[in-house]
């Protein structure tokens, strides 16, 4: 698989990518966010982005194109998140969702409590209001 940052042109592509999936992209221009796009032979697999600076990181914007779901591709782009958060310092990953909580649970991810989010995660925009109040919200310990 191949990972590559997103640049401007692409993010077009992302935004679409999630406004079909109901997924939000209000914040897509966010401070401290990069967004991924992982391909292999066959094109496009998904894309998946990180937010913060510090250890505590949100994983974010994680999809997978739809032809190319249920074919054990969504693995292998969490775990090159995760090691692109590692190799950047990050030691721990949280995320929110709606509708995929046990596909991150089965690599990991266990529930965290909203009200001891660290405040890099609580104070992000999809903490605050892009997610419903209903979202799973998952961590990870990455190193």
């Amino acid at each position: 698989m191949i990972i590559a940052r997103v640049d401007h042109d692409q993010m077009t592509v992302l935004a679409e990518m999630l406004s079909a999936e109901a997924l939000p992209i209000g914040d897509l221009e966010a401070l401290y966010s990069r967004f991924y796009r992982f391909d292999d032979g066959n094109g496009l697999v998904g894309f998946g982005g990180l937010e913060g600076t510090g250890p505590d990181r949100l994983l974010r914007s994680f999809i997978i194109a739809s032809p190319r779901r249920g074919k054990a591709l969504g693995g292998a782009m969490l775990a090159a998140l995760e090691r692109a958060a590692a190799d950047e310092g990050a030691t721990c990953l949280y995320l929110l969702t709606t509708t995929a909580a046990p596909f991150f649970r089965r690599f990991g991810y266990g529930p965290a409590e909203r009200a001891d989010a660290p405040a890099p995660i609580a104070d992000s925009a999809e903490f605050r209001s892009l997610c419903p109040a209903d979202a799973a919200f998952l961590s990870k310990r990455i190193c």
